[in-house]
């Protein structure tokens, strides 16, 4: 089901929950809400729907990836970023983060897994990993 998206900032800077298999449903929301929202969007985080639970959507550009419980375990090369959300009201805001970095994530069938991610693939990471965080910015 497509979601409205969640504006209020006290909501957003509350830290999010480790996500069960209980929560598949959300999953489901997150894919179709990214959906209605690929021309503006590239990820999305489950706060971000309504729903504090630890849970990101990245855009790969091939595929949209589900994360469940993401830790990023490795980070290299910090800069400073430019960024929007479709959460936050206003224009780009900066942000540090990191060229490369390592995950490790449940995917959609709650199977365990590890990737590195590079460039613009990282830096949404990053962001939605931050909104299961309560970081906003």
């Amino acid at each position: 089901m497509v979601r409205d998206l969640v504006h209020d900032v006290t909501f957003l800077a509350q830290k999010s929950e480790e996500a069960t298999k209980d929560d598949m449903e959300v999953i489901q929301d997150l894919k179709d809400t990214l959906d209605a929202h690929i021309e503006e969007c590239v990820g999305l985080a489950a706060n971000m729907i309504g729903v504090k639970k630890k849970i990101i959507i990245v855009n790969m550009g091939f595929a949209n990836v589900i994360m469940v419980n993401p830790k990023i375990t490795k980070r290299l090369k910090p800069y400073q970023g430019e960024e929007a959300c479709l959460s936050l009201l206003g224009g780009p805001r900066t942000a540090l983060r990191f060229e490369e970095i390592d995950v490790e994530y449940l995917d959609e069938n709650f199977e365990k897994k590890k990737g590195t991610f590079k460039q613009f693939v990282a830096q949404i990471i990053q962001h939605e990993i931050d909104h299961c965080n309560g970081v906003l910015i």
